[in-house]
């Protein structure tokens, strides 16, 4: 399975790139055969100027009529019949064209779905890049000397000579907590990437990041039950439907849970030779390969099935993690990597994908969790502050029970999102414990909380729950589950689309009530009120659990994994990055506390290694 990893992989999807030099009408010389590199797309276009400078290269191209190009990548929809009409005709760049011409920026209210777009207009000298709205198609970006250039990856910025590999400390210091570097910075110092549904602007020599979409929750929805599960069905079945233009040659991801198993069922209604392809693991606790077969005999479709095992990883991995344009610590990389390896050897060309529904309709347990401290909250203060934690703050320590209600309280007292990450090891563990006060000196350790507050409070007059699943959209989608599923598949050759982020099925999230996405602690109350009697029922009771990867369950015992591990904390002594006592202490910590929790922890420093030996060095 691992011997036709290649680096960065074919990517399947398409490129856009460009470099834009204020005060002309066409882009900078900034050689876009380097901006390219690597990226190697069928379905490339470039166009040039008068001059011969090379521009753009994106799926679909559109010259402004004023003067400028417009280029654009992805499969987004439109919201008026005549956009519509000219982007089945002319292409989705013509159509962005048209709705700049006559609406300027807000033609941005009018396009809706994966993509992501420059627009280079020459009259109002102006450049723009956009990403969709939940950043689907991702744009990094770096601000030159010479003007901007724009690419649909990390690497392809870095093509450009003037754009440095420097690393940002705050870069190392964001992936070891958040285990990926966030939107709308990169881990290098000189790069930036647009957050899910903002776009960059240079205009009169000023570079700016603007919001251009924002959901609007409601909770006012008053259709009967019975209704509002009927368009759920009808929806889902047409975002699968649209999501493939050949399902002959399409697959899909099975984990067995509700989301790969309703894409997977709805597939099945589509066509009548569906194959499934799903990872199992020998370890217990994570194998969910009976929930896979389970959904596969229901709706009576092809499962074909993969067994990840310990050497898997220690071959994978030093190629996995140096494959990312940025250290990526999401350790179901590999069996996302592996499955789709199995989908690409069995002659698939495309993979429908779960991921979203979790965020759209409320099923995380975090969500349920969140209420339960909340509700602490609406105990009167003077009862909570004067009688309740002055006695449960002298309980003895040492006692179970004791314990747990201190925990709850000190939980239920920090606000979101902050309470999000208790449990996160830099919360757990001092900074200045973790890494060494050099590096420390030149890191604001604050940045990420706060990054996170501004996140969480963006949204206007919305509930707790839906300010949550927001937050979810920009960090557990945008910033970690698609930029895995997506590279892991480009690696293995194969594209991927996700009918449950159709937005479709996103506006009409929007207008389930809160109480009926998350009833108690209920998770998906809605939803699998909806599809009962469709799906399996083992489904519908099924606890969320995913492709997660038992590292520190396997390496407790395997030698191999132990090796590359303790080899990878070694070399990261050599760095001025960490304590190197920590790093030490790290393995103990595997070794006699939690092994999961600090097998995690001792993942994400391993592929961190391997990934600065490559690109950092």
């Amino acid at each position: 399975m691992i011997e036709n990893i290649h680096g960065s992989g074919s990517l399947c999807s398409s490129v856009l790139a460009g470099v834009f030099s204020p005060g002309s009408s066409r882009v900078a010389r900034g050689t876009l055969d380097s901006i390219t590199k690597g990226l190697n797309s069928s379905r490339n276009l470039f166009v040039s100027d008068a001059d011969g400078c090379s521009a753009l290269s994106s799926d679909s191209l559109s010259i402004l009529p004023e003067g400028g190009i417009i280029a654009l990548t992805g499969r987004p929809h439109w919201d008026s019949k005549e956009l519509q009409e000219i982007a089945s005709r002319d292409g989705h760049a013509r159509a962005l064209a048209n709705a700049y011409t006559r609406y300027g920026i807000a033609c941005l209210d009018h396009i809706e779905g994966p993509f992501s777009a420059l627009v280079l207009d020459s009259e109002n000298n102006r450049a723009m890049a956009i990403t969709d709205r939940l950043g689907l198609h991702p744009v990094y970006y770096a601000e030159l000397k010479s003007g901007i250039v724009f690419a649909s990856s990390a690497s392809g910025v870095l093509g450009h000579p003037e754009v440095g590999k420097e690393l940002r400390e705050d870069g190392i210091y964001d992936y070891v907590y958040f285990h990926m570097v966030p939107s709308p910075v990169s881990i290098y110092k000189r790069i930036k990437k647009i957050p899910a549904g903002h776009f960059v602007q240079l205009s009169d020599g000023f570079l700016n990041q603007n919001n251009y979409w924002l959901p609007r929750f409601s909770e006012n929805n008053s259709e009967d039950l019975s209704v509002l599960s009927a368009k759920l069905k009808t929806l889902l079945k047409e975002s699968v439907k649209d999501a493939t233009d050949d399902f002959s040659i399409t697959g899909s991801f099975l984990s067995g849970g509700l989301d790969s198993s309703t894409v997977t069922g709805f597939m099945s209604e589509l066509h009548d030779d569906v194959r499934a392809f799903s990872i199992g693991f020998s370890a217990e606790g994570y194998d969910e390969m009976a929930f896979a077969r389970i959904t596969a005999k229901h709706f009576g479709i092809q499962l074909n099935e993969y067994y990840v095992t310990p050497d898997n990883v220690v071959d994978a991995l030093p190629i996995i993690a140096t494959s990312y344009d940025e250290p990526f610590g999401n350790s179901s990389a590999l069996p996302a990597y592996f499955c789709a390896k199995l989908a690409r050897d069995s002659g698939i060309v495309r993979l429908l994908a779960g991921d979203g529904g979790d965020e759209l309709f409320a099923g995380n347990e975090r969500y349920a969790k969140q209420g339960v401290f909340e509700a602490y909250q609406k105990i009167p203060s003077p009862l909570r502050k004067h009688i309740l934690e002055p006695v449960i703050g002298r309980l003895p320590t040492g006692i179970a029970l004791f314990d747990k209600a201190r925990s709850y309280i000190d939980q239920a007292n920090t606000p979101l999102p902050d309470r999000l990450q208790t449990y996160n090891f830099l919360h757990q563990h001092e900074p200045a414990e973790i890494f060494s006060s050099e590096f420390l000196s030149a890191v604001n350790v604050n940045s990420p909380l706060s990054l996170q507050r501004e996140t969480y409070t963006r949204p206007a007059d919305a509930s707790t729950l839906n300010r949550l699943l927001y937050f979810d959209w920009q960090y557990t989608l945008a910033d970690n589950d698609i930029r895995k599923v997506s590279h892991m598949c480009a690696v293995a050759g194969v594209e991927v689309t996700y009918p449950m982020l159709d937005e479709r099925l996103l506006r009409f999230s929007l207008d389930i009530p809160s109480n009926l996405k998350l009833k108690g602690r209920n998770l998906r109350h809605f939803y699998k009120v909806a599809l009962t009697n469709w799906l399996p029922q083992e489904t519908i009771d099924k606890k969320k659990q995913g492709f997660g990867l038992p590292f520190g369950v396997w390496m407790q015992t395997h030698k191999p994994l132990q090796e590359l591990a303790y080899e990878s904390l070694l070399e990261l002594k050599k760095t001025r990055y960490f304590n190197n006592g920590f790093l030490d202490h790290a393995i103990e910590l595997h070794r006699k506390g939690h092994a999961a929790y600090y097998g995690e922890l001792i993942w994400i420093l391993m592929v961190l290694q391997l990934w600065m030996a490559k690109h950092a060095s």
